[in-house]
């Protein structure tokens, strides 16, 4: 029982791509003079050479199978860059899409702040941008964060605080209190 359970494991493992990293890989040929170790251009050039000494020799029939050999291994290896060089395209045509995109985005941004819209409208959307980035990372934005060249805006006057009635203590607590909460009102 333990063991089928093992193989059935290790059958879902083989199913895996062959072609994941071919290019590097180790394989362990048996060829018809015992077994070659090697990458896949490693094996290419062993049986290459072992094709051109049995050619020497004058073995017709061994020849051709070291080439058949060398030619499987070629072609494995062959079809693996061509697999590379498809992701490779895929990835650098992606890279151009992500820079175009960013490209278009710059030269929409100087052409606003070349037709002098208003810094409102600029201050809102780096605001925005400055809360997500702030906001997402759990950092608190300081004043070292912010931009040097936003006007700031000039805080309203407070209003005094009530003072509390001598009788009613509870009363004048809530008085502060809302008085105290103007401010960040203002302040949003």
């Amino acid at each position: 029982m333990r063991s089928s359970k093992s193989r059935s494991r290790n059958k879902s493992n083989r199913n895996r791509s062959p072609l994941g990293n071919v290019v590097n890989r180790v394989f362990d040929s048996s060829g018809p003079e015992g077994k070659v170790r090697g990458t896949p251009q490693q094996i290419i050039d062993k049986y290459n050479q072992l094709a051109r000494d049995t050619q020497l020799a004058g073995d017709r029939v061994l020849t051709e199978n070291f080439q058949q050999h060398a030619e499987h291994y070629l072609r494995l290896l062959g079809s693996a860059q061509k697999e590379q060089d498809q992701k490779r395209e895929e990835q650098e045509r992606q890279n151009r899409e992500r820079q175009a995109e960013r490209d278009r985005e710059r030269a929409q941004r100087q052409e606003r702040e070349s037709n002098g819209e208003s810094d409102a409208g600029n201050d809102a959307s780096t605001d925005s941008l400055q809360s997500d980035s702030f906001g997402d990372s759990g950092l608190v934005e300081t004043p070292e964060s912010q931009s040097d060249d936003k006007p700031q805006k000039p805080k309203r006057a407070r209003k005094p605080r009530k003072k509390p009635d001598s009788g009613n203590d509870g009363g004048g607590g809530e008085q502060g209190d809302n008085g105290g909460s103007e401010p960040s009102a203002a302040a949003e």
